[in-house]
């Protein structure tokens, strides 16, 4: 909905998608909606206060993150059937990796006034860097931090034909790029980060060699990985493969041998581990 820069606004949820890197990136819209909320529901005061201080206002804040999400809901919901409550993140668009669909799914049960103002998406914004297919994506947010729970995330979305996108940190991206090597195939991929900030830079390549690349050099900064969707080649018969993987077991132990068949062929190093056990015992 659009009002006129000098009205209140109506009361109810406004989501404010704010600047990834950039200030500039602000559009004046939402630069409008922030300088006229009465309430914004931030992760961070002192981030968004930063923002705030560039459009020459100060508003009303109350910190809505994932800690106490559940106890401030109820009162953000009461107050938005008389007052205009933005929600925005530190950086981008709420609600993707961050708190707040349970605020719009209660605030429209409520019947209360939702609506949003567009603007920067980290993982948009990395797909279009990335030079891979964007016909169809699939977002996955974090993955897990252990060790078997990220190996079944990327398990579940292995067969999955789109192009893939994750959020990740600088120190966990070497493990993370070897896992999805290991799960997914060597996949063409691109490591993007510090999206519109003067450090900007997106690195292609495969899994293996991105994994490789930050193995050891951990980048700081907001790092998206953009991975390809699977190959359009045939799938290797399955003689071929095991073949591939008696050949590797007779000169590497089996993990490092089904990593081997993997990078060889694409195929998850999940599903050739397992085949590679069941030669082993004479299957």
């Amino acid at each position: 909905m659009q009002q006129p820069p000098d009205e209140a606004l109506t009361p109810g949820l406004y989501i404010v998608a704010t600047p990834i890197g950039n200030l500039s990136d602000l559009s004046p819209r939402a630069a409008s909606v922030l300088a006229r909320a009465d309430l914004i529901a931030v992760e961070d005061s002192r981030v968004t206060a930063k923002l705030l201080q560039r459009i020459g206002t100060k508003r009303p804040m109350t910190p809505y993150h994932d800690h106490n999400a559940d106890q401030v809901r109820p009162g953000l919901i009461d107050r938005m059937g008389s007052e205009a409550i933005a929600l925005v993140s530190d950086a981008g668009t709420p609600l993707i990796s961050d708190p707040g669909f349970k605020l719009v799914r209660d605030a429209r049960a409520a019947g209360h006034m939702v609506t949003t103002i567009p603007g920067p998406c980290a993982a948009i914004a990395a797909l279009t860097l990335a030079g891979l297919p964007t016909d169809r994506f699939f977002f996955l947010g974090f993955l897990p931090s252990k060790e078997k729970a990220r190996a079944d995330a990327i398990a579940e979305v292995a067969g999955v034909r789109a192009t893939l996108i994750l959020y990740e940190s600088g120190p966990r991206l070497g493990a993370a790029l070897a896992a999805l090597a290991d799960g997914l195939g060597d996949r063409e991929a691109a490591v993007a980060r510090e999206i519109s900030k003067a450090f900007e830079e997106c690195v292609t390549g495969t899994l293996s060699t991105l994994a490789d690349r930050y193995a050891d050099a951990p980048p700081k900064g907001e790092i998206v990985i953009v991975v390809g969707p699977p190959g359009e080649a045939p799938a290797p018969e399955a003689g071929d493969v095991d073949a591939a993987l008696i050949d590797a077991m007779a000169r590497l132990p089996v993990a490092k041998a089904a990593g081997e068949v993997a990078r060889a062929t694409g195929l998850p190093r999940r599903e050739l581990y397992a085949r590679a056990m069941e030669l082993k015992d004479g299957g």
